[in-house]
């Protein structure tokens, strides 16, 4: 089986850096999908151990995120809370297009090792 996520949409607030208890760096974002004839959808992001320009990413921007879907369960003072989210190996601004091609096709040649 695979767990692969290729998501192109804009960042619809800016991006939120958090120290975790563990060491690791944590950068999360939402970003807003819209499919033709379809209402938009937000998508939360985290990027764990990101490089330091995750940061500079700007609301609105255009971007292309590779990585897997988890759902992650927690305690709240109403009981047990979840949230499903994707965790990028990549954040790419789609301005950028050779990286984010070359992102999208190594995520296709996964797909296709699996395939095959």
């Amino acid at each position: 089986m695979i767990n692969l996520v290729v998501l192109e949409g804009t960042l619809s607030r800016p991006p939120t850096v958090r120290s975790l208890p563990s060491g690791d760096q944590l950068v999360a974002y939402e970003v807003t999908v819209r499919a033709e004839g379809q209402p938009a959808d937000s998508v939360p992001v985290a990027w764990f151990d990101a490089p330091a320009r995750a940061t500079e990413l700007d609301t609105g921007e255009a971007v292309v995120v590779v990585g897997r879907v988890r759902r992650r369960f927690f305690r709240t003072p109403a009981g047990t809370g979840s949230r499903t989210e994707v965790v990028a190996e990549a954040v790419i601004p789609a301005r950028q297009r050779k990286r984010a091609l070359a992102a999208t096709e190594a995520a296709q040649a996964r797909l296709a090792a699996r395939a095959g």
